[in-house]
């Protein structure tokens, strides 16, 4: 049987704050790599973490799935299943920058069958001591008190965060709305942990933020403490993979930040025309 969004968030809540504290103990500890590339580190304590969340959720659900970053466990054809980052912000914690956390959302099937949708999720930094919880028709909180996106309406006073994702095309794509962006908002930021990026939108540290080509239990929780907090939450699959373009925001940048984007793209566009034989 399937939990109730209280009953998920207080299991997610409890599996998140357990791995945390497995990568606090482990934070001055020499880190053991298990597959690295030109972007990105993947390290024995990614398993392990979410070993530890699955044992803690299965215990408590067994009739549910585990689906996560580090592969899939429990009942694959269940209509309710946990999407799990075990180390968001796996480079930054290998290269000793506290900025990474823990991210378990719970998603059921409409109906008990077709898509899934998140009905909730957490995502906890273990270094800061902060928290972001929501659950259906609750509003999201951090640490307990209640949140909500900013209501900036200018680009010119937003702190807007950026991802590049571990892909050329990734790179190809947003570079140019990075150098448009850089000089239309207060500043951008490159975080290197994308729940957590989402996560400061929500409670209003930041104002937008953009990635393409970036994958479901990295969004998963974050995106959906957004929405409980009053943001908006856009993502669309990318065809052939397993993976989204998205644009959060707090509900009043989306159409100045896609203009942007659209005049970036277009430039560069022009500029590829122009510069071919």
């Amino acid at each position: 049987m399937n939990p109730n969004p209280r009953q998920a968030l207080e299991c997610a809540t409890r599996a998140a704050r357990a791995a945390g504290r497995l990568m606090r103990r482990h934070w001055a500890v020499a880190k053991k790599i298990n597959e690295q590339s030109q972007h990105d580190i993947k390290l024995e304590l990614d398993v392990r973490c979410q070993k530890l969340i699955e044992r803690i959720l299965l215990s408590a659900f067994p009739g549910t799935a585990v689906l996560g970053e580090e592969g899939a466990a429990g009942q694959a054809n269940a209509d309710g299943r946990w999407v799990v980052d075990p180390i968001d912000g796996t480079v930054n914690f290998a290269y000793g920058v506290p900025h990474a956390c823990v991210s378990i959302a719970f998603q059921t099937r409409r109906g008990g069958a077709g898509e899934f949708f998140t009905v909730a999720g957490v995502v906890h930094d273990p270094f800061c001591n902060e928290i972001w919880t929501g659950a259906r028709g609750g509003p999201a909180r951090l640490n307990g008190r209640i949140i909500h996106a900013s209501r900036r309406r200018e680009l010119a006073e937003s702190m807007v965060a950026i991802g590049f994702a571990k892909s050329d095309g990734s790179l190809e794509e947003n570079l140019p709305v990075f150098n448009l962006l850089v000089r239309r908002v207060r500043k951008i930021r490159m975080m290197g942990s994308a729940a957590l990026s989402l996560a400061y939108v929500a409670c209003g540290r930041f104002d937008a933020y953009i990635e393409s080509g970036i994958s479901l239990w990295d969004i998963a929780a974050a995106g959906f403490i957004l929405e409980c907090a009053g943001g908006e939450f856009w993502r669309r699959p990318i065809p052939g993979s397993h993976q989204y373009r998205m644009l959060a925001n707090n509900g009043l940048l989306r159409k100045k930040l896609e203009q942007v984007a659209r005049v970036a793209r277009a430039g560069q566009a022009a500029c590829s025309h122009a510069s071919m034989p």
